[in-house]
């Protein structure tokens, strides 16, 4: 135990404050100022989910890697930002971490959801041996759409959440496609109607009762992720001015990606720097203790976040966004509207409607009309994984 003190406060003195600036510092679409709300800066940040390599967890697909130091990164980054979706599906964006204090049921739900055992949602085992569906064998390094493409398809398994997932292609959010999808599951109101989802399994106790009554809502929450291309070897500037709007926006999830090699979840950002938690640390696999009870500390970065330049961003990313209700979708929408407004702001992506009459034909991208999504992206985004490498042990 002293020795986890030890670290956490030597870690305190190698990273960098924050600078003394009259600019705002934006987390998550909550906007601070360093001079008068330094501690609530840093409760905020303590308060995300920080997920880093770990190290003797059982092996993945019971023969695979004990440990995803030098590969895992980018999943891990996933595991961030997805791991944000639930807080503020559960717990709310204003919910906050305390050392030391008790806290909800809820909580350890959402944390026992990414613990690394296979059967947890959003493990890195479920992850990993998800993406050998996409292409990515165990071990391998995944770019930022490869592990959005994985995450929407681990979180059809996750009733309790009841999330829809929506991962927008080619650059383009269709509102006609996310209406569709949210508010699916109100045809499945009457049980008869849905026999198939009485039967759902539930992993880690979760309470059963959530699962029947979000079902019976009339918006299922919504978690949108764009992966994106802002440039060809570095950032386009022209972007840059956009990229920190998202950060603003109250539906932020914030954004996965990094430096070459690297990867990192991007929470926010002051000035000209992104303030990012990085996974590149590894800590011991977690296990319950014989209470049941889940020691949780190292999944909160309790020292202050790191910085970069943004001009330094890899640009291939994935912005994410979550829309709890259909109202904040609407909201969302109109914001990104207005961004469109903004002189000196080259929009990253482009909301319409419905579906462009050109994304229909098959022929554009000469591709089969069931060819799956996650192929149209692939292809779209044929070199993107070639451009890390991975990590030496």
């Amino acid at each position: 135990l002293f020795l986890a003190t030890l670290t956490y406060d030597t870690l305190r003195f190698e990273y960098e404050d924050f600078p003394e600036t009259k600019e705002p510092v934006w987390i998550l679409g909550r906007k601070y100022s360093v001079f008068t709300e330094k501690e609530e800066i840093l409760l905020d940040v303590t308060s995300r989910l920080w997920f880093t390599y770990r190290k003797n967890f059982p092996a993945i697909g019971g023969t695979g890697p004990t440990s995803d130091t030098g590969w895992g990164c980018m999943l891990r980054c996933g595991q961030m930002i997805f791991a944000q979706a639930l807080v503020c599906r559960h717990l709310g964006r204003d919910w906050r971490w305390i050392k030391g204090k008790r806290q909800m049921d809820n909580y350890f739900n959402v944390l026992n959801a990414f613990i690394d055992k296979k059967d947890s949602y959003y493990s890195i085992h479920q992850i990993a041996q998800m993406g050998v569906g996409e292409g990515k064998s165990i071990g391998q390094w995944y770019g930022p759409n490869t592990v959005a493409q994985v995450l929407k398809k681990l979180a059809t398994f996750d009733t309790w959440s009841s999330l829809a997932v929506h991962i927008a292609m080619d650059n383009t959010v269709v509102m006609e496609e996310i209406r569709r999808l949210c508010q699916s599951n109100f045809l499945c109101a009457g049980a008869a109607a849905c026999p198939a989802l009485e039967s759902d399994v539930l992993y880690n106790g979760y309470p059963e009762d959530a699962g029947v009554r979000d079902r019976l809502s009339l918006w299922k929450p919504l978690v949108l992720l764009i992966p994106l291309r802002l440039g060809l070897t570095e950032i386009n500037e022209a972007y840059i001015e956009t990229l920190k709007h998202c950060f603003m926006m109250p539906q932020s999830l914030g954004v996965i990606g990094g430096k070459p090699n690297s990867a990192h979840y991007f929470i926010g950002y002051v000035g000209e720097e992104l303030i990012y938690l990085d996974p590149h640390t590894t800590q011991p696999a977690v296990e319950p203790t014989d209470g049941g009870c889940l020691p949780d500390e190292s999944f909160h970065c309790q020292h202050p976040p790191c910085r970069m330049s943004i001009a330094e961003l890899d640009p291939s990313i994935a912005v994410g966004f979550f829309c709890n209700t259909e109202e904040d979708f609407n909201d969302w929408c109109q914001q990104i509207r207005k961004l469109s407004l903004v002189r000196g702001a080259l929009p990253m992506f482009e909301l319409v409607e419905r579906q462009p009459s050109h994304f229909s034909n098959p022929d554009v991208l000469n591709l089969t009309p069931d060819s799956s999504d996650a192929d149209r992206l692939e292809r779209f985004f044929d070199s993107e994984d070639e451009d890390f490498e991975i990590l030496s042990l």
